[in-house]
């Protein structure tokens, strides 16, 4: 499927990118929150890949405000506080994308690396299905995840800053009653779903020692359970 990306002022300060499949729609649409190294080509990978598909696909650039080394920070404290600049502008991103004419009235949310915590986060304010790829849990799950909508997870089983998140996952999602869907997958690391290895020259070199590096049968497999899970609940 031919997808059109285009670049869009939300607002006088937040920049975002939005992808459509070609066509007149309608298509369900999706906001996604992007990892820790900014909408790269990686992210648009992701994008592109989801709009394909048949979703609406929008990404607010979370670091509009003066690029990643000043906003990382600032991303990072709105995350851990469950409040912020970072959750404002994911909520401008939203509100564009639904008052398009091409989409209809369901809306998902999908993040990667610190964009999953956001998924997380965000999964009780207004979305019809979450997806957190191997997104950071946050610190109260049962106030974050009391009345989420459907969730999916997908982490890696190698990955040594999310240990035992599946199955806190799943333990608190089942008591609050929310339909989940949480995989481990028992070969791969933290960022597995990487077309191409992040963090440029250096830094994706000590990612890659660390295990932090792109599994593409893996990668297959999440997409095929991500694409799977927004057709039943995005529709």
């Amino acid at each position: 499927m031919t997808i059109t990306n285009t670049n869009v002022q939300l607002t006088t300060e937040l920049n975002a990118t939005i992808a459509v499949p070609q066509g007149t729609g309608p298509w369900p649409a999706v906001v996604m929150v992007h990892e820790v190294f900014g909408i790269d080509e990686n992210m648009l990978a992701q994008m592109n890949r989801l709009a394909s598909a048949g979703y609406v696909v929008i990404m607010p650039d979370l670091y509009s405000r003066g690029g990643a080394r000043k906003c990382l920070t600032a991303t990072f404290k709105a995350l851990a506080a469950e409040t912020g600049q970072a959750f404002d502008d994911i909520e401008v991103a939203k509100a564009f994308v639904q008052a398009r004419p091409d989409v209809t009235d369901k809306v998902g949310v999908i993040g990667f690396c610190m964009g999953g915590g956001f998924a997380l986060l965000l999964a009780n304010r207004g979305y019809d299905a979450a997806n957190s790829n191997y997104g950071m849990l946050p610190a109260d799950l049962d106030k974050a995840l009391d009345g989420a909508c459907p969730i999916l997870g997908n982490y890696g089983g190698k990955d040594g800053q999310l240990k035992g998140a599946k199955t806190k996952l799943d333990t608190t999602l089942t008591k609050h009653g929310v339909v989940h869907d949480i995989k481990e997958f028992p070969d791969s690391g933290h960022a597995f779903m990487n077309p191409k290895q992040g963090g440029g020259p250096i830094f994706g070199t000590l990612l890659r020692i660390t295990g932090a590096k792109p599994n593409p049968t893996d990668a297959q497999d999440a997409w095929r359970r991500i694409e799977g899970f927004f057709a039943e609940h995005l529709g």
